[in-house]
C-alpha cells in the first residue's frame, strides 16, 4: 500500500509511535489522517499539525470505535488503513512472580491489546469487504513473537494479538483485506519511561518513533505481514523456532542479567 490519497485511522495517535505514524502518513500524501486518542487534546494537536480529524476514543469501548468508524466512513466514503496502535505496559510487580500483576492489569491489557483489534476489524470489515479492499496495521511488539521479561500480561496479550492478526489475514486475505503487524523492540516513547537503556527490550538499541514510522512505510509498501524495525527480531524468532528449550534458557539468562525489571 502507498499512502498517497488514502484515508488512515491511527489509534493512540496523540503521542509516540502513533504520532509519528500520523505525521509520516501526512507527508506521504494521505488524503486524510484520523487521529484517535484517549486524550483528546493530544489528538487535536496532532490532527492540527497533519490537517486531520481528531477523535477522543477509549479503545476498550467497542461502541466508541464503531461510532468513530461510522463517522469517518460517512465523511470520506471509506477507511483504507486502520492502525490499531494504542497500548499500555505495566510490569509484573512485586514479588516479581509471573502471576504478580493484578487481574485489573490483565483485563486492561486484554482489552487494549487484543479486543481493540477485534473491535476495529468488526467495525471496518463490512465496508472494506463491500469494496473488496482494506488494510489493517496492528501495532503489536517483538514481545508478541518472543517475550517481555518481567511483564507476563503484556507478553501474553501481545502473543494473542499476533494470533488474531494471523486469523484476520487467513480468513479475509482472499477478500482483498491486507494485514500487517508492527513488532518493534524498545522505542523512545512514554512506555519505556525512565527504565535505563530500555531494560531487556533495549538490548538491541532504542529506536525513535520516526525510525519506526520509516519501517512502517517500507512494510506497507511491500505488504509484509511482519514489520520488524529491529531486524534482529527475525533472527531471535528463528532461533526460538529451531530450539525452543535453548531459547528459553537464553531468556532466563537475560532475566538474570537484568534482575526484576519493569520492562
Amino acid at each position: 500500500m502507498q499512502l498517497r490519497g488514502r484515508v488512515a485511522v491511527v489509534t493512540g495517535g496523540g503521542n509516540g509511535i502513533g504520532r509519528a505514524l500520523c505525521e509520516r502518513f501526512h507527508r506521504e500524501g494521505a488524503e486524510k489522517v484520523i487521529v484517535a486518542d484517549l486524550d483528546l487534546a493530544s489528538a487535536e494537536a496532532v490532527a492540527e499539525a497533519v490537517d486531520g480529524d481528531a477523535f477522543a476514543v477509549n479503545v476498550r469501548d467497542e461502541d466508541a470505535i464503531k461510532s468513530m468508524v461510522d463517522e469517518v466512513v460517512a465523511r470520506y466514503g471509506r477507511i483504507d488503513l486502520f492502525c490499531s496502535n494504542a497500548g499500555i505496559i505495566a510490569g509484573d510487580g512485586e514479588p516479581w512472580w509471573v502471576t504478580s500483576a493484578p487481574n485489573s492489569t490483565w483485563q486492561a491489557m486484554w482489552e487494549i491489546h487484543v479486543m481493540a483489534h477485534v473491535y476495529a476489524a468488526r467495525a471496518c470489515l463490512p465496508s472494506m469487504l463491500e469494496r473488496g479492499e482494506g488494510f489493517f496495521l496492528n501495532t503489536v511488539s517483538a514481545a508478541g513473537l518472543l517475550n517481555q521479561v518481567g511483564d507476563a500480561a503484556y507478553s501474553t496479550t501481545k502473543h494473542a494479538a499476533i494470533g488474531f492478526a494471523e486469523a484476520l489475514a487467513i480468513t479475509h486475505g482472499d477478500d482483498g483485506i491486507k494485514v500487517a503487524t508492527l513488532c518493534p523492540q524498545a522505542v523512545a516513547t512514554q512506555m519505556i519511561g525512565t527504565v535505563e537503556e530500555g531494560g531487556t527490550a533495549g538490548v538491541d538499541g532504542i529506536l525513535s518513533p520516526e525510525q519506526v514510522a520509516d519501517a512502517v512505510i517500507d512494510g506497507l509498501a511491500a505488504e509484509r505481514f511482519l514489520i520488524l524495525p529491529h531486524p534482529q527480531v527475525a533472527d531471535y524468532r528463528a532461533l526460538k523456532a529451531a530450539d525452543y528449550d535453548r531459547w528459553l534458557g537464553g531468556m532466563r539468562k537475560l532475566r538474570r542479567r537484568f534482575g526484576n525489571p519493569n520492562l
